[in-house]
């Protein structure tokens, strides 16, 4: 059974999808998974394919939702991406976005941070 915290993440994830869609973003993937690593949307815009992490909060007393993707986070969603790209073949500019989505009062914000971090090179 689902506990609040994965329904409100579930929601986030319905929020930021629709909010790709209006963007004129088509969704390639949902929840894609790699070992134990996701991606909660995998998205394309024109040339590019996009891998967005989504954070849901109910407020932003603690931070913005979009500084809880630590360091260590991101490196999970760049080997994910990596494994992606090799397995689908693709050959196309990648980017790494972040949705924050705040919750507050059934009042739903939706920020998008384009390009929110990149890969380091090794």
């Amino acid at each position: 059974m689902e506990n609040n915290s994965q329904k409100q993440g579930r929601e986030g994830e319905i929020l930021a999808r629709n909010y790709l869609l209006k963007k004129g973003y088509e969704v390639l993937e949902l929840n894609w998974r790699y070992k134990k690593l996701e991606i909660d949307i995998i998205a394309k815009k024109e040339e590019t394919v996009v891998f967005v992490e989504v954070k849901t909060r109910k407020n932003d007393t603690f931070g913005e939702p979009e500084v809880f993707v630590t360091k260590r986070k991101q490196n999970f969603l760049i080997n994910a991406a990596n494994q992606y790209i090799t397995e689908n073949n693709i050959d196309l500019e990648s980017r790494f976005d972040i949705i924050a989505v705040i919750q507050l009062n059934n009042n739903n914000t939706v920020k998008h941070l384009e390009g929110a971090f990149y890969p380091l090179l090794k």
